[in-house]
């Protein structure tokens, strides 16, 4: 486990210093900040004075150097728009994303996962046919239709729930329901073939011959070996409503990082983007180790070294 861990922490800081490398060339390449923040009539020499205070009067080498340098450090310089250090706002609309995220997952998983093992047992009858069906709807609806409609019908028409902004927890309703449906879909599939491939195994026939109880059958020797792909699958959904999470927070005017990712980007303030793209960098390295961690609990067969 030790090797396994010292080999993913290299392999990590190698990822996040491309990623910085790639993300700094990119914003580089977008255009000149200094050009939106000053008016239209600014004169040379106050676009010159400006762009020396920011420090992009330099080579982009010494630019990125300086950036690496500082960024080793935990400091991303201070938003060029909002004048207040770039980390600290990335991480304190971190808890907005997450929070919506963790909740979208949890009630994915929640319903996902036994519908996924009831078609499973139920292969080829109207339930199966039934919730399938609906899996690929829900996959397949775009989110930002199904964001729209939940407004238009929920908070428009009905007013039952507000349609924008946080503060209680009618806030997450609409939202959490945007993310979950198009979770569910991937997950019930997942789940369905992935215990379709184990019910069929010799092993799982032998139990119940044997005379054990279905349920523990189902839950204790076919759910246990089917669950390295449902795991998967769960960790990609995560990791697309953390690093994909723009859509939903811009219908709902959420708080969270895609939102502000987004502001940032089209304002061109560089220390927000880098800060951003490195905190969500991380969080998905440190959900992929876990995810391979839990292969190996899952299934003692799995060799991590």
């Amino acid at each position: 486990m030790l090797r396994y861990l010292t080999r993913r922490l290299v392999l990590s800081l190698v990822v996040l210093f491309g990623l910085s490398l790639l993300v700094f060339a990119m914003i580089a390449a977008s255009g000149d900040p200094v050009r939106l923040l000053l008016p239209p009539d600014a004169t040379a020499e106050q676009v010159a004075q400006f762009r020396q205070r920011l420090g992009l009067d330099d080579p982009l080498p010494v630019q990125y150097l300086r950036f690496l340098g500082q960024a080793v450090q935990g400091d991303f310089g201070d938003s060029i728009q909002l004048r207040q250090p770039a980390l600290e706002l990335v991480l304190a609309r971190l808890p907005a994303t997450l929070s919506l995220a963790g909740l979208a997952v949890a009630f994915a998983v929640l319903i996902g996962v036994p519908l996924g093992v009831l078609t499973a047992l139920k292969r080829n009858t109207l339930v199966d046919t039934v919730v399938t069906s609906l899996a690929v709807v829900g996959q397949s609806t775009p989110i930002f239709w199904v964001g729209v409609m939940s407004i238009l019908l929920f908070a428009v028409e009905l007013r039952w729930l507000p349609s924008s902004g946080v503060g209680t927890w009618r806030h997450y309703v609409l939202p959490t329901f945007t993310l979950t449906l198009f979770l569910l879909g991937g997950l019930v599939r997942v789940t369905r073939t992935s215990m379709l491939e184990v019910l069929s195994k010799a092993y799982v026939r032998t139990a119940t011959a044997k005379g054990q109880v279905r349920r523990l059958v189902v839950w204790r020797h076919a759910f246990r070996n089917a669950a390295i792909p449902i795991v998967t699958q769960i960790a990609l959904q995560f990791r697309f409503v953390i690093g994909g999470s723009v859509i939903t927070e811009t219908i709902f005017a959420w708080p969270g990082l895609g939102r502000l990712l987004v502001r940032s980007v089209y304002a061109r303030d560089y220390p927000v983007v880098e800060a951003g793209v490195f905190v969500v960098a991380l969080l998905l390295i440190v959900i992929n180790t876990l995810v391979d961690i839990s292969y190996s609990l899952l299934n003692p067969k799995v060799d991590l070294a």
